[in-house]
């Protein structure tokens, strides 16, 4: 049940996502910066086309990346995974919700990332440390997300101990 949740927040980071690169694509200029320099002019310029599409190529190998290990367990092609993680057991559930929801966590940093590209490029609409909160919070999320798997990881594995006698 727990793994409906993670796919919905998953589904869901993708079309924010997707809302983020096109909206913000739409209002950068033809050349844009990825860095500023002290007095606030940008470095390393590049087309506005080549942001875009390297952009949806690492949305796109990303994604690959982090759904991939839940489909094979949903789909049993993993044998291993699925002898681990059979039908039924609890643990199934929680590592397929978390899975999930480190995709969406995945897809929102590349979202956030739109976000600073475009107020680096647009800094007399919108300031680009208006959003430093959100900057340091990205990282802290998937840090703790990933302590939960090691967490969820050592549950699983305390369970399935077997005592000899």
């Amino acid at each position: 049940m727990y793994y409906r949740f993670g796919k919905v927040f998953y589904f869901f980071s993708v079309m924010v996502f997707l809302f983020a690169l096109l909206y913000f694509y739409a209002a950068l200029p033809e050349q844009i910066g990825f860095r500023l320099e002290d007095q606030g002019v940008l470095l390393r310029d590049y087309a506005k086309s080549t942001f875009f599409y390297g952009f949806a190529l690492i949305f796109l190998a990303l994604n690959l990346v982090t759904v991939y290990t839940p489909k094979t367990l949903e789909t049993k092609t993993n044998l291993k995974l699925h002898r681990l993680f059979p039908i039924g057991d609890p643990f199934r559930d929680y590592i397929l919700a978390w899975f999930y929801s480190f995709g969406g966590w995945v897809n929102l940093s590349l979202s956030l990332a739109a976000v600073f590209v475009h107020a680096i490029n647009n800094q007399d609409i919108i300031d680009a440390s208006a959003y430093n909160f959100w900057y340091f919070l990205m990282p802290v999320v998937l840090f703790i997300w990933v302590g939960a798997l090691f967490v969820l990881l050592l549950k699983k594995f305390k369970s399935t101990k077997v005592v000899i006698n």
